[in-house]
C-alpha cells in the first residue's frame, strides 16, 4: 500500500510539474536574439535618449563626413541586446549594415545598449589600422563614458563620434568618388527639363551654324561636358549628353516639316524664365536616404560600459 502510494504520488507530482513547465513556457517564451534594427539613418535611436535636433545635428555631421573624407561612420542605440553580448550583437549589426565602401571596409559603428549600460565601437577592416582596440578603448573610457555616468548621452555621442572622425582622418584612405545620389523623380526632373531647354533652345545657335547632325552633336557633347564637370558623374553626364543630342536632333526635324512662317532657318526658341528651381535635395536629416556601401567587420574595435 505504500509503494502503490507513493508511485500515485510520484506521478502527480511529475504532471504537476509537467503543467507547470508548460505554463511557463507559454508565460515566459524563451529568449530569442534582439533583431538587427532597419538601417534607416545614419543615427538610429530605439530610445528616444537623443533629441530630433540632437540626432539631425549628428546625422549632418557624418553626412558631411563621409562626402569629404568617404569613410561611413554610423550611431546605434538600443535597450538591451540580451542575451547575446554586445560584441555578438554588434557584429551581426555590422553584417547587416555593411557600413563602409565595398572593398575599402572604412566603416565604423558605435553602439550603445542603453539599459545594460554596455557601448562599444564596431571597426571594418579597412580602418583598424586606425581605429586600434587600443584607441577604441581610449575614446570610449576617456571621452564618452565619462559623460554617459553623468546623464549626457547627446555629449558623450557627438563627442565620440568627433574623436572617432579625427582618427579616421589621420588614415590615408582613397578619395570619394564625386557621384550624385538621385532618390527620387523629383531629384532628376530638373535634369531633364534644363537639358530640354538647352538642346532646344541654345543648341539651335550650333545647329544653325554647323547643320543638324554636327549641331546637335556639339549641342550633347557641351551638355555632357557640363554635367561631368558640376555632378562629377560619367554615366549621368553621358545620359544627358546623348539626350540632348536626340532632342535637339528630333526638334530640328519636326521643325523641317512645319510650314515655314518667314525667312529665319535657326527658329530662335526663348527658354524663358532660367529660375525654373534647381533644388539640392537636402535636408537635416537622412529621411531614408542611407545605406551602407558594402563594408566588411571582422570584430575589431573595443567594449565599455559605465
Amino acid at each position: 500500500m505504500t509503494a502503490r502510494l507513493w508511485r500515485a504520488c510520484s506521478a502527480v507530482s511529475l504532471c504537476v510539474a509537467l503543467l507547470l513547465a508548460l505554463a511557463l513556457t507559454f508565460a515566459f517564451p524563451a529568449l530569442a536574439d534582439v533583431a538587427v534594427p532597419q538601417l534607416t539613418g545614419r543615427v538610429v535611436d530605439q530610445t528616444g535618449t537623443l533629441s530630433s535636433a540632437d540626432v539631425a545635428a549628428l546625422s549632418q555631421k557624418l553626412r558631411d563626413f563621409e562626402t569629404r573624407k568617404g569613410s561611413q561612420v554610423a550611431v546605434l542605440i538600443i535597450p538591451t541586446t540580451q542575451p547575446e553580448t554586445i560584441e555578438q550583437f554588434s557584429i551581426r549589426v555590422a553584417d547587416a549594415w555593411k557600413i563602409g565602401r565595398k572593398k575599402v571596409d572604412d566603416g565604423a559603428i558605435l553602439v550603445v545598449a542603453k539599459n545594460d549600460r554596455h557601448l562599444r565601437i564596431e571597426v571594418g577592416y579597412g580602418l583598424e589600422g586606425a581605429l586600434t582596440d587600443v584607441t577604441s578603448r581610449r575614446i570610449i573610457d576617456e571621452i564618452i563614458t565619462p559623460k554617459f555616468r553623468t546623464g549626457d548621452f547627446a555629449g558623450g555621442i557627438s563627442d565620440g563620434v568627433d574623436r572617432m572622425m579625427r582618427v579616421i582622418d589621420g588614415e590615408p584612405l582613397p578619395v570619394p568618388s564625386p557621384t550624385v545620389n538621385f532618390g527620387n523623380l523629383d531629384d532628376i526632373a530638373p535634369l531633364f527639363i534644363v537639358t530640354l531647354f538647352a538642346s532646344i533652345g541654345v543648341g539651335g545657335f550650333f545647329r544653325a551654324m554647323l547643320g543638324r547632325l554636327l549641331g546637335s552633336l556639339a549641342t550633347g557633347g557641351i551638355i555632357a561636358a557640363l554635367t561631368w564637370l558640376i555632378l562629377g558623374s560619367f554615366a549621368i553626364a553621358l545620359a544627358l549628353g546623348a539626350l540632348g543630342f536626340v532632342i535637339g536632333f528630333i526638334a530640328d526635324l519636326f521643325a523641317a516639316m512645319a510650314p515655314s512662317s518667314g525667312p529665319s532657318r535657326g527658329g530662335s526658341w526663348s527658354s524663358g524664365s532660367s529660375g525654373g528651381g534647381w533644388s539640392s535635395g537636402s535636408s537635416s536629416s537622412d529621411s531614408g536616404g542611407f545605406s551602407g556601401g558594402g563594408g566588411s567587420f571582422g570584430g575589431g574595435g573595443a567594449s565599455g560600459s559605465w
